[in-house]
């Protein structure tokens, strides 16, 4: 085994957002991006909805929390919390 394979390490996207629903070790968070317009010169606001494998249950509706890209957990799920902010 050569030492490249052993240093390269999968990135991960992290990512900060708002839980809006809850099920049991399921969070559904709503993640903004603010962008750019190249023509008009004025930003907008785009808005995706993750699931987020909560293992532990930390997390409420409404709090800020962190979630990182991970492997797929099951369908839907490819996102794990971080942390609460």
């Amino acid at each position: 085994m050569s030492t490249d394979k052993v240093q390269k390490k999968a990135m991960h996207r992290l990512l900060e957002g708002e839980v809006i629903s809850k099920s049991d070790k399921t969070l559904s968070v709503n993640v903004q991006i603010m962008k750019f317009h190249p023509k008009y010169k004025k930003r907008f606001a785009l808005t995706h909805k993750y699931a987020v494998h909560d293992e532990k249950n930390l997390a409420k509706v409404g709090d800020r929390v962190q979630v990182q890209s991970c492997r797929p957990i099951s369908k839907t799920k490819k996102w794990s919390l971080v942390k609460v902010l």
